[in-house]
């Protein structure tokens, strides 16, 4: 066995949702020991920073149960069975947002919470914006406010504690390192 590597010796699946499962691994530990881990597999999700052609940034405010609060956040969504990440940004762009893009670029992908969930998030950067005409498609369960804001407005927002998410703050710290570069 490897350094730091943990054997699996047994998975019991203890729930099946419609988004994640949960399962608890027996294992084996590095120094031979044994061990459980407690799992949440996720199928992936994108995230898109929408850019405007005047520099706006595109968000969403949605109320989030797990949180008890809204938050305003970029446009995101879980991969589906088989779909590649950005045909999944370019759908989630267009049906939170009513935006499609002439450009998808990726910036990153990150797990979000290593220690326990094997989530893994692909951040794109969407430009050449194009409002369609009534192509806002939201799911049956959600409810979203779209948002253009300067990325002034967007430091607030974190200052405010309403952009309080990993992957939104990510983006808005690449943007102010991007200005800064770009000085």
């Amino acid at each position: 066995m490897k350094k730091f590597e943990e054997k699996t010796i047994h998975t019991e699946q203890i729930f099946e949702g419609r988004i994640i499962r949960l399962q608890v691994d027996d294992i084996v530990l590095p120094d031979g020991k044994e061990g459980k881990r407690e799992i949440i597999k996720h199928p992936g999700a994108v995230a898109v920073l929408a850019l405007t052609a005047e520099g706006k940034i595109i968000l969403v405010e949605q109320y989030r149960k797990a949180l008890e609060r809204s938050l305003v956040e970029i446009p995101a969504g879980k991969l589906e069975a088989g779909e590649e990440p950005e045909v999944c940004a370019r759908r989630e762009l267009e049906e939170e947002t009513g935006y499609a893009c002439e450009s998808m670029m990726l910036l990153q992908s990150f797990y979000t919470s290593p220690g326990f969930a094997d989530e893994l998030v692909h951040v794109f950067i969407a430009k050449g914006l194009v409002k369609k005409e009534n192509a806002l498609s939201l799911d049956e369960d959600e409810f979203v406010e779209v948002m253009e804001v300067t990325l002034a407005e967007a430091e607030q927002l974190i200052k405010d504690q309403r952009i309080f998410d990993a992957k939104t703050v990510y983006v808005i710290q690449y943007l102010q390192l991007q200005q800064q570069l770009n000085k």
